[in-house]
């Protein structure tokens, strides 16, 4: 399975990697970019770039550098992190308007978890240039936009702190009805 260009060296993309470009009504409808009004969503499509990937294809990789994240236009990803033991888990699975890689904006630390295509997919890219060069042209955008994300980054580790607590319940609940004792 090919790797896809997205983390490093950009060349120049096949006429099979080129997507459409985003739309300001597509751009409209996603939650990353809510509350922006028209002048900036404009400004936000002609610049992001859209790419299309095929299924099996990796957007990027556990432990890779980081500087950029992506919306899932169209398609299905999958999201897998490694365990203690090696063992590759699945966490997600992405579908449109769906966001991820978002972390490297905020921490600057490598990837945590690798992204893989399940179906024909079409990305939106983001990079930290992307973030900057926003920052630079609308700084309530760029503010409204980091909020969005940490709103989102928010939602999501309620959701893993409900799941982790299921989690320890039902080990505790084993360990109490077959008379073990945690260690």
């Amino acid at each position: 399975m090919a790797v896809s260009e997205f983390p490093r060296n950009p060349r120049p993309e096949s006429p099979s990697q080129a997507a459409a470009p985003v739309t300001v009504a597509q751009l409209r409808e996603m939650a990353l970019f809510g509350a922006l009004g028209d002048e900036v969503l404009d400004y936000l499509a002609r610049t992001l770039k859209a790419k299309r990937i095929g299924p099996g294809e990796f957007v990027f990789r556990e432990g890779e550098a980081a500087r950029d994240f992506f919306v899932v236009l169209d398609g299905e990803m999958e999201v897998t992190k490694k365990s203690r033991r090696g063992r590759d888990l699945r966490v997600a699975i992405l579908g449109p308007a769906d966001v991820f890689g978002e972390m490297s904006i905020i921490d600057l630390q490598p990837r945590s978890a690798t992204v893989q295509a399940l179906a024909p997919a079409r990305l939106l890219r983001i990079t930290s240039e992307d973030m900057d060069a926003l920052y630079r042209h609308d700084l309530k955008a760029y503010a409204l936009i980091v909020l969005n994300i940490a709103r989102d980054m928010s939602r999501r580790l309620r959701v893993t702190d409900s799941i982790l607590a299921d989690i320890t319940a039902n080990v505790l609940d084993e360990y109490v009805i077959s008379g073990k004792r945690p260690r």
